[in-house]
């Protein structure tokens, strides 16, 4: 890569209680063969040893590493915590790594690439690897790409409405993604009321308003191992059966969110009136799926 395209690229690990696994990923950033980087650690009230893990990486690392915590060293969340790292960064393209996951070597020179031959772009999605067997050899990893054609750009708003949580399109995990500093003036950084179970949506609703404003690459390129395991957020939630809860918040903050930034769009604007319907009257839409499933048997 050319020398004068080598863009300063902040990281942000945002953690909380992460002692088993942010070691892994801190090294993951280190192992990074693109070595512009400086990496942020944003400690969201962590009680555990990975306090201290971070502080002595700072130690180690200190032209390169910045622990950050919130005030009296409370929990505000991981949007709070997210946007403390971008606010307190310095690159020009900022990614965000999840405590639990680790990158590839090659996940930076990729994406760095990426944005220098596309420069109108503000953000950049990547397929990303269910990482199952991280504990348990005889369980397989899945390769899950974003739902829609990659290596390609795609104006707004065009993602709303073919990913999810409104389209069919599998989504970008956090750890897949890096954004250019501008588009976050642009299109506004994470929404910090989605704590909680809710933080399950933290992610889809920074993007969402990500794809309705700025131009997004989508690569098939995979650098990032997404861990599966019982403790994460995604499956609290669903243990706990809150997922319609956690999704009809995420639905009626999108319906405001169009309506205050006065976006009309006929096809969006269905697409979440149908997805609020059928949380609504979730038993009927349960049943009406069930008897089309047993029609498209008979049929076959």
């Amino acid at each position: 890569m050319d020398s004068q395209k080598l863009p300063l690229v902040s990281v942000v690990i945002c953690f909380l209680n992460e002692q088993n696994f942010l070691e892994e990923a801190i090294t993951s950033v280190l192992n990074q063969n693109y070595k512009n980087w400086e990496l942020l650690l944003i400690d969201d009230g962590s009680n555990d040893k990975s306090t201290a893990i971070a502080l002595n990486y700072e130690k180690k690392y200190i032209d390169k590493i910045q622990y950050l915590d919130h005030n009296n060293h409370i929990n505000k969340g991981l949007s709070a915590s997210r946007n403390l790292g971008i606010k307190k960064s310095k690159g020009d393209l900022i990614a965000f790594l999840d405590a639990d996951d680790i990158w590839q070597p090659n996940k930076l020179s990729q994406q760095v690439a990426i944005f220098n031959n596309n420069p109108d772009i503000g953000l950049l999605l990547e397929a990303s690897m269910y990482w199952f067997n991280w504990n348990d050899n005889n369980q397989d990893n899945i390769l899950i790409p974003i739902g829609v054609e990659g290596n390609k750009v795609y104006k707004p708003p065009f993602l709303v409405t073919n990913l999810y949580p409104l389209g069919k399109g599998a989504a970008p995990c956090p750890s897949a993604i890096m954004v250019k500093r501008n588009a976050f003036e642009n299109s506004g950084y994470f929404e910090e009321s989605f704590k909680g179970e809710f933080a399950l949506y933290e992610d889809q609703a920074f993007l969402s308003k990500m794809y309705l404003k700025e131009e997004v690459y989508v690569s098939s390129e995979c650098n990032n191992m997404y861990r599966q395991h019982q403790d994460s957020i995604v499956q609290t939630v669903k243990s706990a059966g809150h997922y319609n809860k956690v999704r009809k918040y995420y639905l009626t903050w999108f319906k405001g969110s169009l309506k205050e930034n006065n976006i009309k769009n006929s096809e969006i604007d269905t697409m979440v009136k149908y997805a609020l319907k059928e949380l609504n009257y979730s038993a009927f839409y349960n049943l009406k799926n069930k008897i089309f499933m047993k029609l498209k048997k008979i049929l076959k």
